[in-house]
């Protein structure tokens, strides 16, 4: 759904750029994964040099987040399907953080370990294919619909 407007390749690609952040946030629940299937780690390979600039200086995630937030999404003069787009993957890194909070407080438990592994696998897999559909659709110059993060992403971004 293309609304308020139409898009130009430039702001399709800008809109692209925050996703960024939820995927290399997610890159930790991958661990399972990459640890059984070591072929995979060939996909982190574009992401490298920005992987370790995140994990090298410390808060810079925390930068990012703030910077996007009060510099993209709360300017208007920046156009809407860039800050829908920035607040959407902003929402997803925040769905991340409680994520990984839900693990800190399992992990603990008991024979929980293969359960923990089912469920990283499962948030990974999930951030992945949220991240690939939204960068999909705005190449494609749609605003991606992702249930209850979207309607939360029209309400903050007017």
């Amino acid at each position: 759904m293309t609304w308020r407007g139409s898009t130009t390749v430039p702001d399709r690609i800008f809109a692209c750029l925050p996703y960024v952040l939820p995927l290399v946030e997610g890159m930790g629940f991958g661990s399972y994964l990459f640890r059984d299937f070591p072929f995979l780690t060939l996909l982190l390979i574009p992401l490298s040099p920005i992987l370790a600039i995140y994990r090298n200086v410390p808060f810079v995630s925390l930068i990012i987040f703030f910077g996007l937030f009060f510099f993209v999404v709360r300017n208007e003069k920046i156009n809407h399907f860039i800050r829908f787009n920035t607040m959407q993957a902003i929402l997803l890194n925040i769905v991340i953080f409680l994520c990984s909070i839900v693990l800190q407080i399992v992990s603990p438990i008991p024979g929980a370990s293969f359960a923990l592994e089912i469920i990283s696998n499962t948030i990974f897999l999930g951030i992945v294919a949220a991240v690939v559909y939204s960068v999909a659709q705005s190449l494609l110059g749609r605003y991606a619909e992702i249930p209850a993060i979207s309607d939360a992403v029209h309400l903050q971004v007017r």
